[in-house]
């Protein structure tokens, strides 16, 4: 009998550790696709600005001709950020975007005229809009690697979750914070 008892509370063992780490795998697998898709979120937003920002070269070029090298600056801005694989990369293209930015609104702050064209103020809009959605998909990615390191690091999961092949991933930070505090607005 006390065999028996033995062996049950084995088993129960047993199965409350299966039942543990099934429950974590599960978890872990779906923090990851969490912050896949907050990632993916960040750069379909980073593609949408650098899809916007020849349109608003165009319309500044017409008024400031001879400002050639803001718009080499933020065409050079636009491939960092088209080409950058990951959160690092993407820090770095971010602070270049925000200089070259703001070089574009100074030079558009110099043509009045440029201020009043619908189509400039226009793209200046959805360029605001597009740097606040990429605001809100940081903060989303953050959380979700904030979530996920967090449940890779804890006891007892730290003990085996790596050997599953879960991984910390990197926070999108800037290095720049003041560069992207708030986007880039022009006043008139």
């Amino acid at each position: 009998m006390e065999f028996l008892i033995v062996i049950g509370v084995i088993v129960l063992l047993v199965v409350i550790v299966g039942i543990y780490l099934w429950s974590t795998y599960n978890s872990l697998v779906t923090l990851n696709v969490r912050v896949d898709e907050a990632w993916s979120d960040i750069t379909v937003q980073l593609k949408r600005r650098a899809d916007l920002l020849p349109n608003l070269i165009e319309a500044v070029k017409g008024y400031a001709a001879h400002e050639k090298g803001v718009f080499e600056a933020v065409t050079k801005a636009r491939a960092e950020t088209l080409s950058a694989q990951g959160p690092v990369d993407a820090a770095a293209a971010e602070n270049h975007m925000q200089s070259a930015l703001k070089s574009i609104f100074a030079v558009a702050e110099a043509y009045p005229q440029l201020q009043a064209s619908q189509n400039f103020l226009q793209l200046q809009g959805e360029l605001v809009d597009t740097e606040d959605k990429i605001q809100a998909s940081r903060r989303f990615y953050n959380g979700g690697v904030r979530e996920l390191n967090t449940k890779i690091k804890v006891f007892p999961n730290t003990l085996f979750v790596r050997n599953l092949g879960f991984t910390e991933r990197e926070f999108f930070e800037v290095t720049d914070a003041a560069a992207i505090a708030e986007p880039p607005r022009v006043q008139f």
